[in-house]
């Protein structure tokens, strides 16, 4: 694309739809973190929700 900063509606709303599903698998991701009992499975989904909330940033900010 040769401006970064102009999207199609079609991208805008496809980024949109990968914000939502991003933040749902975050939060998920979060709970288990915080409600399992076994540690090493609990730091497992910790890890897993951090880079579902990078990769919710980095969408972020594409728009």
């Amino acid at each position: 694309m040769g401006n970064n900063n102009m999207l199609t509606t079609k991208e805008a709303t496809l980024i949109s739809d990968l914000l939502i599903m991003e933040e749902s698998a975050c939060k998920k991701a979060r709970l288990y973190s915080r409600t399992l009992t076994d540690t090493a499975l609990a730091e497992s989904f910790g890890k897993i929700a951090d880079n579902h909330e990078k990769r919710f940033n980095a969408l972020l900010e594409m728009l």
